[in-house]
């Protein structure tokens, strides 16, 4: 039987974990404290981020990393990607040899510019080929409850996208392959950046027409930044690229549209953090993307406003202002 360890109990990662379980996939989810792997076990339940969510009886949790990892296919990591480094380095030498490692997480480094597989192949010391990538219009809470989605599973090594697609294909969550890592990853990194400016037009009261207006012109943002690092451009016309972006900038439960929602409502972003259990990726990944789009002389305007208020201290309103007064050029250029 196939065995994967999903290392990280946030909501996606253990929405993921149940997704394996359901598919036939040996799952054992990896969570840093013992009492709520305790509470996995017992009560199939994950209280602090999937509350009244009943998980698969098979799913089982441990504190323990070398027991959740011993005799794995396939390693998850479903952790903020901030954190990635300074945890895989301790994960990196329980990692059996032949396992392939997942990555559930969406950003880029802060410092580094680096996107998550290759954090994972300098850390682990691992080749590419060995890196698969999950990215996808997937809001963890519906994917939970068993709603219908689909994702996109990515690897330079097709057979093995093949064997993690088998792994978590259910009546309810339909996994597609692909080749192009750096382009699922990057628009899985870039929609949660546009998804705060969505938030924000959502808080400063705005319609369709601007939430759409944004939602397209940062697709062509994602799709330059990916070209220019060498992305396959139709994979963001695609679920990792389009579908997602859509989702995250669209619905109440993604995490970044609430953040950005709340900053066009006035508040401060240490406020609204404070308040929140789960990590907003696009909040740090924004200078990081920045960073990256500068690197590659790459212009993301919205990319760049965002990071402008979420780190300068520039305000919704003046970013709207910004934005809406740059020269006027063809929608191609």
């Amino acid at each position: 039987m196939t065995r994967a360890a999903v290392l990280g109990t946030g909501s996606w990662g253990t929405a993921f974990a149940a997704v394996l379980a359901d598919a036939g996939t040996e799952t054992v989810l990896w969570a840093r404290r013992p009492e709520l792997a305790e509470a996995v076990r017992t009560t199939h339940e994950n209280p602090d981020y999937l509350p009244g969510v009943r998980l698969p009886d098979s799913l089982t949790a441990t504190h323990d990393p070398a027991e959740a990892l011993r005799d794995s296919d396939f390693v998850v990591l479903a952790i903020p990607s901030q954190t990635l480094r300074e945890n895989l380095a301790v994960w990196a030498p329980l990692v059996p040899r032949d396992a392939v490692l997942v990555s559930l997480m969406k950003g880029v480094e802060l410092g580094t510019t680096k996107r998550m597989s290759e954090v994972i192949a300098e850390v682990a010391d691992v080749a590419f080929d060995r890196i698969a990538v999950v990215s996808g219009p997937n809001l963890a809470r519906e994917i939970a409850t068993r709603q219908p989605a689909a994702t996109v599973v990515a690897c330079a090594d097709g057979d093995a996208a093949e064997r993690l697609q088998a792994a978590s294909l259910t009546g309810y969550f339909r996994p597609y392959t692909n080749l192009d890592v750096v382009g699922c990853e990057l628009g899985g990194a870039v929609k949660n950046v546009i998804a705060l400016a969505c938030g924000m037009a959502e808080g400063m009261g705005f319609g369709d027409n601007t939430k759409a207006s944004i939602i397209t012109r940062g697709l062509a943002e994602m799709t330059r930044l990916g070209a220019a690092l060498g992305a396959d451009p139709a994979t963001f016309a695609g679920l990792a690229g389009l579908g997602d972006l859509v989702a995250t900038c669209t619905s109440p439960l993604s995490r970044n549209r609430t953040v950005g929602e709340q900053l066009g409502r006035g508040r401060s972003l240490e406020e609204i953090v404070s308040e929140m259990r789960m990590v907003a990726e696009g909040v740090k990944s924004s200078r990081s993307i920045l960073d990256l789009a500068t690197k590659h002389d790459v212009e993301m305007p919205i990319a760049q406003h965002v990071a402008h208020v979420v780190h300068d201290g520039m305000s919704p309103h003046d970013m709207l202002r910004s934005l809406m007064s740059r020269e006027a050029k063809a929608e191609t250029e």
